[in-house]
């Protein structure tokens, strides 16, 4: 439809919505709620879809095919196309899920938006409620967190982190006939935030003096003296690239070489 979303503009094209936990009817009813129409030309659901590594790719990719224009596909939810049989909650597993997903995102030039649950337990870092391991998030260019305080609520927060973004919280509130979710106001988290320890560890590591630092992720908890694991500390770099970006002006890249992955911190000119 091309609608802009709580002041954002949007490139209106084909969207795929695998609603894979939901049956016609009830997309149908919803449809109707949200916009008044009971189908469009440009948005296309489906309620089955094969598991990743089981034929998923092939079914994507023959969508874009045919549908050239799409910009949008939404698998709801990720624990439907996970592999039969596999060791689910590793963090290599996990990773590699993610990992799969985003090799076809950026090769079809598709965003790729994957539903996933959240524990119960709290935490410190609210990212870290996602359920499974933090092979999720590090593999992942970002996330959406929505919360409500109880279920029948609605009002709710989304918060957002990412490697090309600024980490914000956006306050919610949910139109009941209509079935959508209004922004009431948004707060940018670097404002009120206080200093993140890892990223002040990094940029002592990084600076004028030695402006690059390359090694593994176990190489660089042990050059930043920090008492955590690796896997975290990448995870943690990953959904903070943009912060450590903007404010310590170090760029941070991850990629996998022949001995392993590798991570690569530089330290930028300010621009003007």
């Amino acid at each position: 439809m091309g609608l802009s979303l709580w002041g954002y503009e949007v490139r209106q094209g084909t969207v795929l919505y695998l609603a894979l936990e939901d049956d016609h009817r009830r997309l149908q009813e919803r449809l109707y709620r949200m916009f008044g129409v009971e189908s469009t030309g440009n948005l296309f659901f489906a309620i089955g879809a094969k598991q990743l590594g089981g034929g998923l790719e092939e079914q994507l990719k023959g969508f874009v095919r045919e549908h050239t224009d799409t910009r949008l596909i939404i698998i709801d939810t990720l624990q439907k196309i996970r592999e039969a049989g596999a060791e689910k909650y590793s963090y290599a597993n996990d990773y590699e899920v993610i990992t799969k997903l985003k090799r076809f995102a950026d090769i079809s030039g598709v965003c790729l938006l994957v539903v996933h649950h959240t524990r119960k337990q709290q935490a410190d870092d609210k990212f870290d409620m996602i359920s499974g391991t933090n092979g999720l998030l590090g593999a992942a260019d970002g996330a959406f967190l929505l919360q409500k305080e109880r279920r029948a609520d609605n009002a709710a927060t989304l918060d957002i982190s990412g490697r090309d973004q600024q980490d914000q919280r956006l306050y919610l509130k949910r139109d009941e006939e209509r079935l959508v979710w209004e922004l009431e106001r948004r707060e940018t988290e670097l404002r009120q935030e206080p200093p993140d320890p890892v990223l002040e560890a990094v940029a002592a590591l990084v600076t004028a003096e030695r402006p690059e630092w390359r090694g593994t992720a176990t190489e660089l908890v042990a050059a930043l003296g920090l008492d955590m694991k690796p896997n975290a500390l990448a995870m943690r770099l990953n959904v903070r690239a943009w912060r450590l970006s903007y404010e310590y002006h170090i760029r941070y890249e991850s990629a996998r070489t022949h001995a392993g992955r590798s991570i690569k911190l530089t330290l930028e000119e300010p621009q003007a």
